[in-house]
């Protein structure tokens, strides 16, 4: 499943983020993964994977900061929020949520 991306005009740290990004879905083909900048010091991630049942939070994290830890620090440095969840997580986040439907920025 390809990574969507909600701007039609991707910034050059949104290209390499959605880079690593495709390269995690590739070994997680079932993975429903989005990304966006809700502001313009900020990126935010939400990967929504059934194969996350069952596994420890940490490990997930672990598994998808190995393409992520990749990308050079100024990019990392963009990440503020990451979220993983399987589908029946997601339905009861507050923050997926609030994922879904952010509030603009002003800046």
């Amino acid at each position: 499943m390809p990574v969507k991306l909600r701007t039609k005009r991707p910034d050059k740290v949104l290209k390499q983020i959605v880079g690593a990004l495709e390269e995690y879905a590739a070994t997680h083909p079932k993975a429903d993964i989005e990304t966006y900048r809700p502001f313009p010091a900020a990126v935010r991630i939400r990967v929504i994977d059934p194969g996350f049942k069952g596994v420890r939070r940490s490990k997930r994290e672990d598994e998808l900061w190995a393409y992520l830890e990749k990308l050079p620090e100024e990019v990392v440095s963009e990440i503020t929020l990451v979220l993983m969840y399987t589908p029946a997580e997601a339905k009861k986040s507050f923050a997926n949520k609030e994922f879904e439907n952010s509030i603009p920025s002003r800046i």
